[in-house]
């Protein structure tokens, strides 16, 4: 079954403004945003099969400036092989937990480089868990609260990033059943910028060269997801390519089960998913979440990404340019309304000089980031609304205006 997508999505994203962020160039964790967990987690595998210790020691969670691609500083994030109190292996794991939360109507997003997950058995994550619980609980049991996988990286899968939800199908009084997991994935193509085809990509085709254009370990992208009220959207470098909706009905028919099934949004390949709002106790996307910064070792053929491969090679080093949080202004599938800005860049393919198409030009500031996220232009608009993007490469771009109330987006083509 391959559907398409009717056009309630147009090609714009608008978002508000920017609520927290943290861009790493302190040189130290920032302790009132973040937080190292340490350990091996409440079963000794973090729940994920993992054999490293997470440590908050300097050889797993450093810092960096001066790397090439980054905007500025990096949060490094290590794993090593080493024999450090009970483990043969340590990594990284910083959390937000209690510190910093969303829910819906935001955009959550980071720009991170996995330069060193090129072997089986070596991960990376940039995902999310619960920050609230039920009235009259004192916890939330998993996966009956949710979790929201905006970035799983696997060196055994190296040409595709992973983004998904986990949710449990029945409450079961707030208890752990094993056989009580939903879970609705996507995979991301660096190479087509789409779902792939077969949608299962496998393992294979690791360890990849360090130039290899279509891998995730060879450079920056950002990872992120709009949370809205009745869906989440995943997206890499602003391409979005898993759409799950929370509702039964919310994209398929009304009919008690959970649906999958490849779509076409763009011209892209898209996963189209629902549903997780399963019983009435507890609606897990409908409720804050704090974000993790993880890395992990497999430990078993079961483990995602498979277990560690004896040729694998350590340091295993990710890097995190920034952290960054939007609120969600008006919803992408409402029409646009006399209260909405009317936003056109003009002529799309450009040459050298891009025009604004917006009233009131002098009131915006406009930037232009690349495929990855980096910021390449940075100006306050002019009465000629004029901007010279002549020093581009040939791509494509995303150009963002902002009053410092609203930010609308469209893509840019430079010839």
């Amino acid at each position: 079954m391959f559907l398409l997508i009717a056009a309630a999505i147009p090609d714009f994203g608008q978002v508000g403004e920017l609520v927290w962020e943290d861009n790493f160039n302190g040189g130290e964790l920032d302790s009132t945003k973040w937080s190292c967990e340490t350990g091996t987690g409440v079963n000794g595998d973090w729940g994920t099969g993992q054999i490293d210790r997470a440590t908050d020691r300097t050889e797993n969670v450093s810092f960096l400036d001066g790397l090439e691609g980054a905007e500025d500083g990096c949060l490094v994030i290590t794993t090593r092989r080493e024999f450090y109190i009970d483990r043969n292996y340590t990594s990284g794991r910083i959390r937000s937990a209690g510190k910093a939360s969303w829910g819906p109507r935001h955009r959550i997003e980071a720009r991170i480089f996995p330069r060193d997950v090129r072997y089986m058995g070596q991960g990376f994550a940039f995902w999310m868990m619960p920050d609230e619980i039920p009235q009259g609980w004192s916890y939330i049991m998993w996966p009956q609260g949710g979790e929201i996988d905006v970035m799983e990286y696997v060196g055994s899968i190296p040409y595709h990033n992973l983004g998904s939800v986990h949710y449990a199908w029945f409450w079961e009084n707030n208890q752990w059943r094993d056989w009580n997991h939903g879970h609705m994935g996507a995979y991301y193509s660096y190479e087509h910028q789409e779902v792939p085809d077969p949608s299962e990509p496998g393992y294979g085709g690791y360890p990849v060269s360090s130039d290899e254009p279509n891998a995730g370990s060879t450079g920056f992208h950002t990872y992120g997801i709009d949370w809205y009220d009745d869906r989440i959207e995943f997206f890499v470098d602003y391409i979005v390519y898993h759409i799950h909706y929370l509702n039964d009905g919310g994209y398929y028919n009304q009919d008690g089960e959970d649906e999958f099934t490849i779509g076409q949004l763009d011209g892209k390949r898209v996963g189209i998913s629902e549903y997780s709002n399963h019983f009435p106790e507890w609606y897990p996307f409908e409720h804050k979440m704090y974000p993790i910064l993880s890395a992990g070792v497999g430990g078993s053929d079961y483990t995602y990404g498979g277990a560690i491969v004896p040729l694998s090679r350590f340091p295993c080093s990710v890097f995190i340019d920034w952290v960054r949080v939007y609120q969600l202004g008006y919803p992408v599938a409402a029409p646009e309304n006399a209260d909405t800005p009317i936003f056109k860049v003009l002529p799309n393919p450009v040459g050298d000089l891009l025009q604004i198409g917006i009233k009131n030009p002098e009131n915006y500031r406009v930037r232009i980031i690349d495929a990855s996220g980096k910021t390449l232009i940075h100006k306050s608009l002019d009465q000629t609304s004029a901007v010279d993007v002549s020093k581009l490469k040939k791509g494509i771009y995303l150009v963002l205006v902002n009053d410092g109330t609203i930010t609308l987006s469209r893509r840019m083509i430079k010839l």
